[in-house]
């Protein structure tokens, strides 16, 4: 563990040509800009995958993307290890590239394949030409808690043997075999110290979440990415992605209020964002880039002030108090199709204006932007 912890070179670069961008292990209370990963995190209609994807790539902080997941192609739902699911992996990887060409973005670092939950459908969609280069990014889970199988394995065998990056997929769960707060942050630093070892993961995607609410935006659940983050910044050069869970969806107050609040405590803990589930990652179609465009404005906001986590501390107790209590009914909000205009792959006027809205009421709160 020493050896490989010691060897970890706690920086990489993804992507290429113009769009590539490092990636680097950070500190506590770090001036170091996050790097920024815009992800839907969900399920959506096989017409919705082009312009949603389009959606977050577009976005300026935006320093790679990971697609919505198909569920069915051409009519047919798709199951794991059927050929459906080749099928559709292959249009997932074949899509998720056209959409990055269509925004000027050909280069950028595209994790996937969301679709592909087996180990024939992952290695089917390696293929530079049309579909995951060797600068994309793929994720190797694990079983809750802290387990492997033999079908995770082949993955991680293909994906280095193909040479592309690794992720490993991490989300302990509060309330289940991890325990509480303080069990699921030990569990969460043993799921990073597995991924390098086990998995030898350029990079942690970490979402330790509520066994009864699906997110990691309660209180506890900020108190546990703190508390991991702090303890491997201190004691490693790892690179991790914070994953926020929202629980409420698009277009409402309280789903900025929750992206901002997890990118704060994450970014001034020495993480780097992945941003973020809503809707508390049930809903088919509930995610738009808007949310993804707070946290990260929030967190690289707070990354160029220096905020101390004094500071963060502050701002997010003032701001859990306007929205903890609703987490169990937290509202819906509206879908792609309600937040967006589809064809311009522009968000309505209603979700610009709120947008607008709760970036004040977070200026007032002294939440710093950098524009």
């Amino acid at each position: 563990m020493k050896e490989a912890l010691g060897n970890f070179p706690g920086k990489f670069t993804l992507g290429f040509g113009r769009d590539s961008r490092e990636i680097t292990s950070r500190q506590i209370e770090d001036s170091q800009r996050p790097f920024c990963l815009f992800s839907p995190d969900i399920t959506c209609d096989e017409d919705l995958f082009v312009p949603m994807s389009m959606g977050y790539l577009q976005e300026p902080l935006a320093d790679g993307v990971c697609a919505p997941i198909l569920d069915e192609i051409e009519g047919m739902p798709i199951r794991s290890g059927y050929p459906s699911e080749l099928k559709g992996s292959v249009a997932h990887a074949m899509m998720f590239r056209e959409a990055a060409r269509r925004v000027g973005r050909p280069g950028i670092f595209l994790k996937s394949v969301g679709t592909a939950e087996s180990d024939a459908a992952q290695i089917a969609a390696s293929n530079p030409e049309w579909g995951e280069r060797l600068t994309d990014g793929r994720f190797v889970a694990s079983v809750t808690e802290l387990k492997v199988n033999n079908s995770l394995l082949n993955k991680m065998v293909h994906f280095h043997t193909y040479g592309c990056f690794v992720g490993a997929l991490t989300g302990p769960i509060m309330g289940g075999y991890a325990g509480g707060p303080e069990g699921t942050a030990v569990v969460g630093v043993a799921y990073h110290l597995q991924g390098l070892v086990v998995n030898q993961a350029h990079f942690v995607n970490y979402f330790p979440f509520h066994l009864k609410h699906t997110c990691n935006t309660m209180c506890e659940l900020l108190w546990v990415i703190s508390t991991t983050y702090q303890a491997l910044s201190r004691n490693s050069n790892l690179i991790s992605m914070s994953n926020g869970f929202a629980a409420a969806g698009p277009c409402t107050p309280m789903v900025l209020r929750e992206a901002a609040a997890h990118a704060l405590v994450s970014v001034v803990s020495g993480a780097n964002l992945w941003e973020i589930a809503v809707a508390k990652n049930k809903h088919k179609n509930y995610a738009t880039p808007m949310e993804a465009r707070m946290a990260a404005e929030v967190g690289c906001g707070a990354a160029k002030e220096k905020f101390s986590r004094g500071d963060a501390n502050e701002l997010t107790l003032t701001l859990l108090k306007k929205y903890e209590e609703n987490i169990e009914t937290a509202p819906l909000g509206k879908n792609f199709r309600e937040c967006y205009d589809v064809r311009r792959v522009r968000p309505t006027p209603e979700y610009t204006d709120l947008y607008k809205r709760g970036k004040v009421e977070l200026k007032d709160l002294g939440v710093p932007f950098i524009y």
